[in-house]
């Protein structure tokens, strides 16, 4: 799989992805990659990104095959819901996500210093994910594990990759993943307003297959 990194506005501003965009489809870009692509060369091309803006624009321009998208579909960002999650299942488009933890404060928890999108978090950001784990407290699950698998609810997320830099981390995230949540955690977050009522939620492993 072949991804264009970082090409969204981000901290560069709109002018910047909006030329990017430019050179991809005017200067030749998007044709080399779809030569690729035809020639069998790679599997896949698409982009990663911090936006789910820019991949619908993409989407609109022309046939991606997936996006690692960083952050924008977590247990406390659902936007993607409203037009782009359904674009992409309508289009057969898959989605990596990364970031599952908003950079951190969905690991942390609203502890002093927390992290969210890779700054201080605010007030008003520490006040949900506090309220995030109480549910989770009640109902004995970290709130780390919900935040790992709530993605994967979703059919157009076929992977969530929240990152590893040594052998423990790695155990860590499979032990995390493997946490069983029951499924009255989903919808108590869901009755307190903490996700959307319309968000897919990870299924209960089926014990007796």
């Amino acid at each position: 799989m072949l991804f264009l990194h970082d090409i969204d506005s981000g901290t560069n501003g709109q002018a910047f992805e909006d030329n990017n965009l430019r050179q991809l489809f005017s200067q030749g870009g998007y044709r080399a990659l779809s030569e690729l692509r035809e020639a069998g060369k790679i599997l896949a091309i698409g982009a990663g990104v911090n936006t789910w803006q820019i991949c619908e624009r993409l989407l609109g321009e022309a046939e991606f095959d997936g996006f690692l998208l960083a952050g924008r579909y977590t247990l406390l960002e659902q936007d993607p819901l409203d037009s782009f999650l359904p674009l992409c299942i309508k289009r057969d488009v898959g989605i990596i996500l990364g970031g599952p933890y908003n950079s951190g404060i969905l690991a942390t928890g609203a502890i002093e210093g927390a992290r969210y999108d890779y700054a201080p978090a605010p007030e008003h950001i520490l006040s949900r994910v506090r309220k995030l784990g109480e549910v989770c407290a009640a109902h004995d699950t970290p709130l780390i594990a919900a935040a790992l698998q709530f993605p994967l609810g979703h059919e157009a997320v076929k992977t969530v990759i929240p990152g590893a830099s040594t052998p423990d981390e790695v155990r860590q995230n499979v032990a995390i993943f493997e946490t069983l949540i029951p499924q009255a955690l989903w919808s108590d977050l869901k009755g307190e307003g903490l996700i959307r009522p319309d968000a897919p939620t990870p299924k209960e492993p089926d014990h007796a297959a």
